[in-house]
């Protein structure tokens, strides 16, 4: 299966480059991987010219814009990226016959919610990243039938910009930190993102070719558990063997142009019903760290 996936450089296209390249399982996928200067979604066409001048049988778009605070004054910026461009992709998509994987964000909830949230819940986004988000759900829900929208959360790598390196970093330039604890999420490692992505994929498309009643849709795909920032800058401390003080404050210590759900944990069951799973966040963390070493 030829596999076109979009944002190569970003944490979850690396993600995939390094299963791609390691990984014997994936004998039946032909990987190619497109970065910025040949697919530009900041730019109308650009990742349509290349799908139906590639014509592969899936497309991962593993590209957004991500920048939260900067995109509450980038707006126009942050739709033509994250809304109006996967309705593209999905337009050429459904041209050439391809399937589409789509990742998106537990930002299209607004965490007033109490209980991990499903797929099926009213999306409530409080910000402009968000909101373009959920609009890049359903340009791509209109536009093609067989499509999966992946939500994700809490993203990061061994190498990438994200929370786990910032703090670590953090680390060896202050002497104690101060961390938000009244946000709850899920991390996820883009390492498991990516090999549930392929697992997905792979289990959506052999119940269709089965019985042509594939489960196409929204999915939710984070780190197993729930932790706080602050509880996971500890842990991050810890494992690593950083000895810091990492005080607890509130979102309100520590404002922010875009504002945050502070409740963001997503129930994975839709996924683990087609017998693919998250691991743990803590395990996912070890393994991610021993990766850096």
């Amino acid at each position: 299966m030829l596999t076109l996936v979009i944002g190569k450089n970003g944490q979850v296209g690396s993600s995939l480059q390094a299963l791609a390249a390691n990984s014997s399982d994936l004998a039946d996928f032909e990987f190619e991987f497109a970065a910025r200067d040949s697919v530009d979604l900041s730019v109308a066409g650009s990742a349509a010219a290349r799908i139906t001048d590639l014509e592969p049988d899936i497309v991962i778009n593993a590209a957004a814009y991500t920048a939260v605070d900067k995109a509450e004054s980038e707006p126009d910026l942050a739709a033509r990226v994250n809304a109006e461009a996967p309705g593209e992709i999905a337009d050429a998509c459904a041209e050439v016959g391809a399937a589409l994987l789509h990742y998106s964000t537990d930002y299209v909830f607004d965490g007033s919610a109490s209980t991990p949230y499903r797929e099926m819940d009213t999306p409530s986004p409080l910000g402009v990243y968000g909101r373009t988000k959920l609009e890049g759900e359903k340009q791509v829900a209109a536009k093609l039938d067989r499509h999966l929208v992946v939500r994700t959360s809490w993203v990061y790598d061994a190498d990438g910009k994200n929370f786990l390196n910032t703090m670590l970093r953090l680390a060896g330039e202050h002497p104690e930190l101060r961390v938000v604890a009244d946000q709850q999420g899920g991390p996820t490692f883009a390492d498991d993102l990516a090999a549930a992505s392929v697992g997905l994929m792979r289990s959506v498309l052999a119940r269709e070719e089965r019985d042509d009643d594939a489960p196409w849709g929204v999915y939710h795909a984070s780190g197993q558990g729930v932790v706080s920032w602050h509880g996971f800058a500890s842990k991050i401390f810890e494992l690593s063997g950083i000895e810091i003080p990492v005080h607890p404050i509130t979102t309100a210590d520590y404002p922010t142009p875009a504002p945050r759900p502070a409740y963001s944990v997503l129930d994975n069951s839709r996924m683990e019903r087609l017998g693919v799973s998250m691991p743990d966040w803590e395990d996912a963390l070890k393994r991610c760290l021993a990766a850096k070493t």
